[in-house]
């Protein structure tokens, strides 16, 4: 993916991650220095066009995700990667705080042969350095269509002057 900025080319890279309700997962990502943009929306489900309604029902089997554009000059997959797991808990299946359902699952989305190697390679490292006491449940997976959400979704907590979820 090329985009033009600033009269000049820059080589972008987009990367795909469910960690839990996607308004702070979007907030995390947003303010990294050498992100471009990010979208939250929903993957890995059976809908065509989800809703967020049907989405929350938990039978469609999309996660709500995060699609992040990034500039690797600035900021690596690697790095990126180092976020996404310091920023949900990666052992429990199908939730995150109080939110439950397969909506909030941990999913890494791949876009390359080189970011499934680089994911499967860091699961491996954070699942065997003794940060958490039971077993890393991220699914690791190809990118599949990404479908954007609502509006109203996008930026969410920016839009209200927040800078993170309340538990």
């Amino acid at each position: 993916m090329r985009v033009i900025a600033s009269s000049s080319l820059i080589q972008t890279e987009k990367a795909t991650f469910g960690a839990g309700c996607f308004w702070g997962v979007e907030e995390t990502f947003r303010n990294l220095k050498g992100v471009l943009s990010t979208a939250v929306g929903y993957a890995g489900g059976t809908k065509e066009n989800p809703t967020y309604e049907d989405v929350c029902t938990d039978n469609t089997g999309h996660a709500e995700v995060v699609e992040v554009e990034f500039d690797p000059s600035q900021i690596s997959y690697d790095q990126v990667l180092d976020v996404f797991w310091s920023n949900h808990n990666p052992t429990t299946s199908n939730r995150q705080g109080p939110d439950v359902g397969t909506q909030y699952r941990s999913v890494i989305f791949y876009h390359s042969p080189e970011q499934e190697a680089a994911a499967k390679s860091s699961k491996d490292k954070v699942a065997k350095s003794g940060r958490f006491n039971r077993p890393v449940v991220t699914q690791i997976e190809p990118a599949p269509k990404f479908w954007r959400a609502e509006e109203y979704h996008q930026r969410y907590l920016q839009k209200r002057g927040q800078s993170h979820c309340a538990i």
